[in-house]
């Protein structure tokens, strides 16, 4: 479903963060920026997901300066997911962009999504990397040799075109995200837990290049022999929901027609 151009109000960037002090500045400045620029309006909404460094600090000092910067705090049970849904839930926006505190992802790029949804009407705005046009910087080979042959499965399991569903960075309306909760994800496996229901609950969706850039600053959060089995969990539930429900879970104005 597409809808009438020109709707949304607010756009809001979901960061989560731990131990980030010294990639934040950079990160939260360069967005800030750019949405000014582009006449974007936004919130930035960076989530201290128990952080043992001065990234609260820094995130206070930063208030000062970046008047639409909104940070809260984690205070429950922490993990990558836990930190996103936390976002979700204490962010004003109609729309929202979910981007890494690394400044990996291309706030231009988080502009373009913004396009899609507000003067296209689309529901969801997803990137890949591994488009013609798209673009990865530093990528560690191991971890782009594991990307790959997740994405094929993912892609090959649900049948969609889209080659690069792990990558967190995608926008979505409100009415998207809410029409996926509850969301179950606590760690990194939300970065295909969004996507695929929006895609198998029926919303609206759009692809174009993007590029990704490895991180200056810090320790990548990503553990891969970690997730492999929380990945595998996430998606076989989406799988079964896709193949199996009898519809309960799409959206009502499809079924209607």
């Amino acid at each position: 479903m597409l809808h009438a151009p020109g709707t949304l109000k607010l756009y809001s960037v979901i960061i989560p963060a731990r131990n980030e002090e010294e990639s934040l500045p950079g990160t939260i400045q360069s967005i800030y920026d750019t949405f000014n620029k582009t006449g974007v309006p936004h919130e930035i909404v960076v989530v201290d997901d128990g952080s043992t460094d001065r990234t609260w600090e820094v995130l206070q000092d930063l208030k000062t300066t970046i008047p639409s910067l909104a940070p809260v705090q984690n205070l429950g049970l922490h993990g990558f997911g836990r930190a996103i849904i936390h976002g979700l839930n204490n962010s004003q926006g109609d729309a929202v962009v979910i981007m890494m505190a690394d400044a990996s992802d291309s706030p231009t790029h988080a502009v373009a999504y913004w396009r899609i949804l507000n003067d296209e009407g689309y529901e969801c705005a997803f990137g890949s990397r591994f488009i013609k046009g798209g673009r990865v910087v530093d990528y560690p080979r191991i971890k782009l040799l594991v990307n790959r042959i997740a994405n094929f499965l993912v892609k090959t399991a649900f049948a969609i075109p889209l080659n690069d569903t792990t990558n967190a960075f995608k926008a979505y309306r409100r009415s998207v995200i809410d029409g996926c909760r509850p969301l179950l994800a606590p760690h990194f496996n939300l970065t295909v837990e969004i996507p695929l229901k929006s895609i198998v609950r029926g919303y609206s969706w759009k692809v174009i290049p993007i590029s990704w850039e490895n991180r200056k600053y810090g320790e990548a959060k990503l553990k891969i022999k970690e997730m492999g089995s929380r990945y595998f969990f996430i998606c076989a539930y989406i799988w079964l929901e896709k193949y199996f429900s009898r519809g309960d879970y799409r959206r009502m104005d499809k079924l209607q027609k």
